[in-house]
């Protein structure tokens, strides 16, 4: 092998006359008589090799049954481009190398789909299949740009006074929320470690230790359903800091996400971000991570419908609708198809009218009186070629369900720009869910977050309306970051344990060594972790997260290239002390 003179993507006018030696895999072969042109690729770009007869002194025979992915090594000099072989479009069109030497390093065997087109294999056999996947410009570009992004992070919050420190891999199973990945320990038999869902306790237990601003970029694990930006191992952008409100972890916040997306792609958001609250969210756009690319906001439909002959909702204690103007193409089939949509999110069905020459026509329209159609068209904003999409039921069913369907609606229309970025900020979030199945409250982030300090009476006398100080921002439809105030009060830590149904002796159990160290002297602190690979997903503008990650597993959280997970042997079992048990 030749060792590297300049790589694929480097040589100019500048170098002409030049001796250069190149290493690469063979793009494309062209074979022109006693000429064959080559494309030689690396990760850096590519360069036109020229293979003349005239001039090349080895085996021409091997030159010509170069194959598409071979490996190679070569020395030559590097020459203009015929005028009308110029190539605008590549960085080293103007040049060509001549080749004098070559060393053919490895032999491609036939390539399972081509590497200079994605899509022209199913997505199974490009993951079975990743790391020659790995080889397209495209994926080749999104690792990049995720390293860039790796690298902002660690110089922005370096500049501004944190301090890197990794924590455990292997910890206490505290199983709240998702379930645990369980590692079994050999040496304590029938003891188990749990890998992270998130550093949580520990980046606490720091503060604790007096380090008022730690971040990392840490690896979590999660054992939970999949979908298209959710894997069962990802990436956080893990940060804490003491002696903070909710508002310096914000404005710290903003000023992270506006340098990522100025260094990676040269994109100014804007100054501060808007605020809205969780029951906005939900009232107005059905979400709690809403995209405000676009319009079609929720209105309140119940007093009209109150007033039609409709009897459906006249029970309902709420009926929301979504007006979408200059709709087209909405025949009887599409919105079949969004009922369908709605019904997974507990609809009971997706009413509906257009507007057509002043008047509400199909669907329900017949329901309602002239007048009463008049005062809708007005009140809520219709246009003629206008439909109305209507859902009546309780507001934990009316509202995602219309969520959802807004998005859709988004979607069919083409209202999702990928170079408009719309960044906003969510807070006062409930502090519990409620269970019906266990008949309990449930932590709606984690049961560290801290009450709203307005809300703490309510803890006593109405759980259910207590507000927590947690905040989510969220870019486009996605929730980017999660984060809140902690706890730093044992008493109230407590408080909330009892809520969530954790008595004493398991609170110990689970989290003995936090409540016990929140004894010792705890700053006030809190914090917030991006969802790092979700966030490369909005930069690289791709819609699957599997695209930028290395590595990633399939949505039954399989690797199809290497079989994971797979079984193991039964003497592995044994010294693990594990007994399988057969369904």
């Amino acid at each position: 092998m030749f060792k590297r003179s300049h790589t694929c993507g480097e040589l100019r006018k500048s170098e002409i006359g030049n001796q250069v030696s190149l290493n690469g895999w063979i793009n494309t072969v062209r074979l022109h008589g006693q000429v064959v042109f080559v494309d030689l690729r690396d990760r850096y770009g590519k360069t036109q090799l020229v293979f003349n007869t005239d001039t090349y002194p080895g085996d021409f025979e091997q030159i010509k049954h170069l194959s598409m992915e071979d490996v190679i090594s070569i020395r030559g000099t590097v020459q203009h481009r015929a005028p009308e072989a110029v190539n605008p479009e590549m960085p080293t069109g103007e040049i060509e190398a001549l080749v004098n030497e070559m060393i053919l390093l490895s032999e491609a065997a036939p390539m399972p789909f081509v590497i200079s087109d994605r899509e022209s294999a199913l997505e199974d056999l490009r993951l079975k299949y990743r790391y020659l996947e790995l080889r397209t410009e495209e994926l080749q570009n999104y690792l990049m740009l995720r390293h860039r992004a790796y690298q902002a992070v660690r110089n922005h919050l370096t500049n501004q006074n944190f301090i890197e420190i990794e924590t455990p891999v292997l910890m206490k199973s505290t199983p709240e929320g998702a379930r645990d990945y369980l590692v079994p320990s050999r040496i304590h038999k029938g003891k188990f470690y749990a890998l992270p869902q998130s550093p949580q306790t520990f980046k606490q237990l720091l503060m604790i230790s007096g380090f008022d601003r730690y971040f990392q970029i840490v690896k979590c694990f999660r054992d939970e359903d999949l979908r298209a930006d959710r894997q069962p191992e990802f990436t956080q952008i893990d940060m804490e800091m003491s002696f903070v409100d909710e508002a310096l972890v914000r404005e710290t916040c903003e000023d992270l996400t506006k340098a990522i997306f100025k260094q990676v792609i040269d994109e100014e958001l804007p100054d501060t971000f808007p605020i809205m609250t969780y029951v906005e969210a939900m009232d107005n756009y059905g979400s709690d991570r809403p995209d405000l690319r676009f319009g079609l906001q929720l209105q309140d439909c119940k007093s009209f419908t109150d007033q039609s002959e409709f009897n459906a909702f006249k029970s309902s204690e709420m009926v929301k609708c979504i007006v979408l103007n200059k709709a087209k193409g909405y025949s009887r089939k599409v919105i079949d198809g969004l009922t369908d949509l709605v019904k997974k999110y507990g609809a009971k069905g997706l009413a509906w009218m257009k507007v057509t020459d002043g008047e509400l026509t199909g669907g329900i329209a017949k329901f309602f009186p002239a007048g009463l159609q008049a005062e809708m068209i007005n009140s809520l904003g219709m246009e003629n070629d206008s439909i109305i999409f209507l859902i009546g039921d309780t507001a934990p069913v009316v509202l995602p369900s219309l969520g959802a369907l807004r998005n859709e609606l988004a979607k069919r229309e083409g209202m999702l720009d990928d170079n408009i970025y719309k960044p906003l900020w969510i807070t006062d979030f409930p502090m519990f869910d409620y269970d019906e199945e266990s008949q309990r409250h449930v932590a709606m982030h984690h049961p560290f977050t801290a009450p709203h300090p307005d809300d703490i009476d309510l803890l006593e006398s109405d759980p259910g309306q207590a507000r927590s100080r947690g905040y989510d921002l969220v870019i486009n439809g996605h929730e980017i970051a999660g984060g809140s105030i902690r706890i730093h009060d044992t008493k109230v830590q407590q408080k909330v344990f009892k809520l969530l149904n954790i008595g004493e002796d398991e609170a110990r159990a689970k989290f003995g060594f936090l409540l016990e160290a929140l004894t010792y002297g705890a700053p006030p602190h809190g914090g917030i972790a991006y969802g790092f690979d979700r966030l490369i997903m909005i930069l690289a503008k791709t819609g699957q997260i599997r695209d930028v990650i290395a590595f990633p597993k399939t949505t039954s959280a399989m690797s199809l290239m290497d079989g994971t997970p797979n079984v193991v042997s039964n003497e592995q079992l044994k010294e693990l002390g594990i007994q399988l048990i057969e369904k």
